[in-house]
């Protein structure tokens, strides 16, 4: 770079001078840093509009335009505290009686009280020598196909006893506190159920850890399986749950009369399906209306440092709200996919050899006068309780639903699929313009975003390159002009100046 020297001795302000030949050019870079600024926005509004598009055909059109999206069922009981149900999706609708005899129980003793000879606290260290055992024994645990024997004499502690029942199949722990084992068999049900029984020194043994059926406290509880009737028909479950029909039953509490099980269309499943389908659908068409509407921005351009400088923060935000909203105003792409799916949206559908519309299932858009702006394209359903609009009116999907679900099924299911296949052809891949899966030109967009980031560093170049220039001149002018000085001032002297 030149070395720029100001007007020491031609007394201009060449800086000015300088800055003002150039200000022409670096009008330039600045209004391609501005269109670049953007084309930057306009990309954030396409890529945060593109998800939301995206996101209606995955997470809704994806499933609905097929009929096992809608084949849910639910079942309900006359006395939800005795059974739950669990809806699978192979159950038939229908109503069933249900009888429950029996619940489930786990083998479970409670050993009799533990004292030591010494009148000391046991614990898990205390030998059953300290208890009053002087033998060597054996007792015996069986619990279902499996049988264990325990060999114990008076060096064994209780910690060691329970291990030993431990690997022998049971849950056992002694309670300091309460001075008692409790034991417990690891499934419930009749098969698990479990026996200790010993004979001889091993008895003796028994009786001292409190688990002799004679033991004062001692209680034992036998495992049973538990017992229903569905429909008169006898059922078995070692714990409570029985899988019949598409159905899971988890027995509760015995009952002496019979339950009403009633299986049938969830119609509310189908309908909160629709009408959240329509939530997500409306959202984005007014959005995209929103945004086509928008006020012209005509006039306004990105701020340069400069100029933002000179604004405090939210004339900043609202400067550039007023750019940023309207950046797809009356944009084409914009309006052929807005189009696009209104039209699929308004066209009919053929089932059963009738022709039917979203009115046909009190699915309609608002008149002019009522709807707001950017609104008008959005659906309601009559009697949605949510919608302040139709909330008044006859509930009309719910009772196609209820009394003809294979309709509105059918209806459903054609009309996303006609709408994903619209939406899957307006977001294929083009060559050089746009990825597979998005709605905008986003490989255009980006070269062209990169293409004026070289832009700028070319001018930027150029703009420093004249500056230089015109700073060397100058210098030039000044050097010149201070040789003139000096050449002055030494004729002065040989002439005898002062």
């Amino acid at each position: 770079m030149a070395m720029r020297l100001t007007g020491l001795m031609s007394g201009m302000d060449t800086e000015s001078m300088i800055q003002q030949l150039v200000a022409a050019k670096r009008t330039k870079v600045d209004n391609t840093k501005k269109a670049q600024t953007k084309l930057g926005w306009k990309q954030d509004v396409w890529k945060g509009l593109n998800a939301k598009l995206k996101n209606l055909q995955s997470k809704y059109l994806s499933s609905m335009r097929f009929s096992d999206a809608y084949s849910k069922k639910t079942t309900k009981v006359s006395n939800p505290n005795a059974v739950s149900v669990i809806t699978g999706e192979d159950a038939m609708n229908g109503v069933q009686s249900l009888k429950i005899d029996r619940l489930a129980k786990t083998s479970y003793l409670t050993g009799g009280s533990v004292e030591s000879a010494s009148g000391e606290k046991v614990t898990a260290m205390t030998k059953l020598g300290d208890l009053g055992v002087t033998d060597a024994g054996t007792f015996n645990v069986k619990s279902g196909e499996t049988s264990v024997d325990i060999q114990v004499d008076e060096n064994t502690t209780i910690s060691d006893v329970l291990t030993q029942l431990k690997s022998a199949g049971l849950n056992a722990n002694f309670d300091e506190n309460n001075q008692r084992f409790f034991i417990s068999a690891k499934e419930s049900g009749a098969a698990s159920d479990f026996q200790i029984t010993a004979t001889g020194a091993g008895e003796d043994a028994l009786k001292a850890l409190g688990l002799e059926a004679s033991s004062d406290g001692y209680n034992k509880i036998n495992g049973q399986d538990a017992v229903i009737y569905l429909n008169g028909a006898k059922f078995e479950s070692k714990n409570n749950t029985f899988a019949i029909n598409g159905l899971t039953f988890t027995a509760l509490d015995v009952t002496q009369e019979e339950i009403t099980v009633t299986t049938q269309q969830d119609t509310d499943g189908i309908y909160d399906m629709v009408k959240n389908f329509l939530k997500e659908y409306n959202a984005i068409i007014n959005e995209m209306d929103k945004l086509y509407n928008a006020d012209s921005a005509k006039g306004y351009e990105p701020l340069t440092t400069e100029e933002k400088d000179a604004l405090s923060d939210s004339e900043i935000e609202e400067y550039e709200k007023k750019i940023k909203d309207a950046l797809l105003r009356r944009d084409e792409n914009l309006s052929s996919i807005s189009s696009t799916m209104r039209a699929v949206m308004s066209g009919g559908i053929e089932v059963g050899g009738k022709t039917l519309y979203l009115h046909d299932f009190g699915i309609e858009t608002l008149g002019y006068f009522e709807a707001q702006d950017n609104e008008r394209n959005a659906y309601h359903i009559a009697g949605d309780p949510d919608d302040a609009d139709t909330s008044g009116n006859a509930d009309k999907l719910k009772g196609m639903i209820a009394n003809d679900p294979d309709t509105v099924i059918s209806f459903f299911t054609k009309l996303s699929q006609n709408l994903y296949d619209e939406m899957s052809e307006m977001s294929s891949s083009v060559k050089g313009y746009r990825s597979f899966g998005s709605f905008y030109d986003d490989k255009k967009m980006k070269s062209d975003y990169d293409d004026y980031t070289t832009k700028i560093k070319e001018q930027e170049k150029k703009l420093n390159d004249y500056e230089d220039k015109w700073y060397k001149k100058f210098a030039a002018m000044e050097t010149a002009l201070a040789k003139m000085q000096s050449g002055a001032n030494a004729v002065t002297s040989l002439l005898g100046g002062s």
